[in-house]
């Protein structure tokens, strides 16, 4: 939940905007983000549609998970 109070608030711009609030933050290409939660056990990618300001999740799970995935086309 911290993770998404902390997305709902967010206003970004361009992916410059959202290394500067989450720092750990893995900035993709197109638009498309890795946000490591709960302590690192669980990986989200998103799509952040930067002129609309809107993130749109693509794939939770965990670290195995996300290994088997390609996050540039989920």
């Amino acid at each position: 939940m911290a993770w998404f109070r902390q997305i709902r608030q967010a206003d970004w711009a361009r992916p410059a905007d959202v290394k500067r609030d989450i720092g750990s933050v893995s900035i993709l290409k197109d638009g498309r983000a890795v946000f490591n939660i709960a302590g690192n056990k669980y990986r989200i990618v998103v799509w952040i549609n930067y002129p609309y300001r809107v993130v749109y999740i693509r794939f939770i799970g965990s670290h195995k998970q996300y290994d088997a995935i390609d996050a540039q086309k989920i």
